[in-house]
């Protein structure tokens, strides 16, 4: 993908990019089949050697060899898409995100599908999700 140079459509891209990919993981199940988590998988992958921008494509890439997806839930996949994102903002010196409102600030007011009843995280406490940590490199969930 080429660069891009302008810096407001950029700007613009990333947000929604960023908006789009945090959606779809707040709606991911909370309990995925094989086949749902290998397509998560293969969707991030996908998004990010087809996103437009191509310094920002080769930067996520490098972010997804360093942190791959981690889908074995939806809370995991969310808070692993929040931590990504922190990943870029640290570098482009923005502010950090507080990932323990991921699942409801990315609800897209869809409602449910016949298979999730709930796509957040049904009025239960959301504390639980400032102790999940991230691994570098692999599917292991701590603290969540």
């Amino acid at each position: 993908m080429p660069k891009m140079a302008n810096e407001t459509l950029k700007a613009a891209l990333g947000n929604s990019a960023w908006h789009l990919l945090h959606t779809v993981l707040a709606r991911y199940p909370e309990k995925p089949d094989e086949q749902q988590k290998a397509t998560l998988k293969q969707y991030i992958h996908l998004f990010a050697q087809v996103y437009p921008c191509g310094d920002c494509a080769r930067h996520f890439q490098g972010l997804l060899k360093k942190h791959p997806p981690q889908v074995s839930s939806r809370k995991t996949a969310a808070v692993w898409g929040c931590h990504i994102h922190n990943k870029v903002n640290e570098r482009l010196q923005k502010p950090i995100y507080d990932c323990s409102n991921i699942l409801e600030d990315y609800d897209c007011g869809c409602g449910s599908d016949e298979k999730e009843s709930d796509a957040t995280l049904g009025g239960d406490s959301v504390d639980h999700l400032r102790q999940i940590q991230v691994d570098e490199k692999g599917e292991k969930q701590r603290g969540g």
